[in-house]
């Protein structure tokens, strides 16, 4: 295996959640890269723990918050597979609401599961109306070129043009999924090395804008152009969003478990990160990751740094984002 073929298989590490282990106990509101409100119920989404954030998001659901009303919808299709009756319901109430989100969702029922199943919950309004319904709230700020309503008016229509306008008003998602659509084809590009500049030039500008994903994927364009700096930095803004792909590489890495990108060796803070990912499963994959990379570390430490370390995880706990796997908002 080479080099890169080393630091790619640690920064593409994925884990696969179980809903075992205790839900976090953070009632605090806390705040994402959108700025949209993060209450625990949408914690534990985002961290795919779906059998715990289900009752905690219906509690706040039942209390009339809009975002927890629409990810309780998300969380019960997703857990079931296809739109249930109470999924439905919670989407007709938080699009009844204003929630764009939940509109197009239940504008796309038709190719849901529950199509093919014959089983789609009734509803009064059709699915073609309710996307209709979310054109017409999202081209309200969009005319103004507010950045998200533009991305929203792409998700409706699924025209290219309304991601670019997003992507040029500085909206990192849309900024992010212009380069994905740019690495897979999409674009023309006549003269050789401008589609490499153009998957560069939105990455970067993603990254900048906050998004985890760009950055993890501009990391990569940065290692193979052997910027170490870059790597370096964009790993670290990266990990401090939260993202558990980047902490699990930027724990290793500080901790020269290995040493693969020139970090200044920090075994306290690269044991405490790496502790951290013990939250978000009860076993598999990640707890070997977890348990093996723990295990390295801890045996160039003495048992005081050990200790210390919890200190250090609670420390960066409480200054900073939950982790998180940030799955898409408007999911298939």
């Amino acid at each position: 295996m080479t080099i890169l073929q080393a630091f790619r298989a640690l920064l593409i590490l994925t884990f696969i959640c179980s809903p075992t282990w205790a839900a976090e106990t953070h009632a605090s509101i806390l705040q994402n890269q959108g700025g949209t409100k993060q209450t625990s119920g949408i914690v534990l989404y985002n961290q795919l723990k779906i059998d715990h954030a289900i009752p905690q998001l219906k509690k706040e659901a039942e209390a009339g918050d809009i975002e927890s009303q629409y990810y309780l919808g998300e969380a019960l299709r997703k857990r079931n597979r296809y739109m249930t009756p109470e999924a439905h319901f919670w989407y007709e109430t938080a699009a009844n609401n204003g929630s764009i989100y939940a509109m197009i969702q239940l504008g796309r029922q038709n190719d849901d599961l529950c199509k093919k199943m014959d089983n789609c919950p009734a509803s009064k309004r059709s699915s073609s109306k309710w996307l209709d319904q979310a054109k017409h709230q999202a081209m309200k700020d969009a005319g103004t070129g507010n950045p998200e309503s533009l991305y929203l008016m792409y998700e409706i229509t699924f025209d290219r043009t309304w991601l670019e306008k997003s992507a040029d008003a500085g909206y990192a998602l849309a900024q992010y999924w212009m380069a994905v659509g740019d690495r897979q084809g999409e674009g023309v590009f006549l003269v050789p090395g401008k589609r490499d500049e153009a998957i560069s030039k939105w990455l970067k500008a993603a990254s900048e804008g906050g998004n985890p994903k760009a950055m993890m994927d501009y990391i990569e364009i940065l290692y193979k152009k052997g910027d170490l700096e870059g790597v370096r930095h964009w790993l670290q803004a990266a990990a401090e969003t939260g993202d558990q792909k980047a902490i699990s590489s930027y724990g290793s890495f500080i901790a020269h478990a290995p040493d693969q990108v020139g970090y200044p060796l920090d075994l306290v803070k690269g044991y405490a990160l790496i502790s951290l990912l013990k939250e978000l499963d009860g076993g598999g994959a990640i707890q070997d990751f977890v348990h093996d990379t723990l295990e390295e570390i801890a045996s160039k430490m003495t048992v005081e740094q050990i200790e210390s370390s919890r200190a250090v995880a609670e420390q960066w706990k409480t200054t900073h984002p939950p982790l998180s796997f940030f799955p898409d908002k408007l999911s298939n």
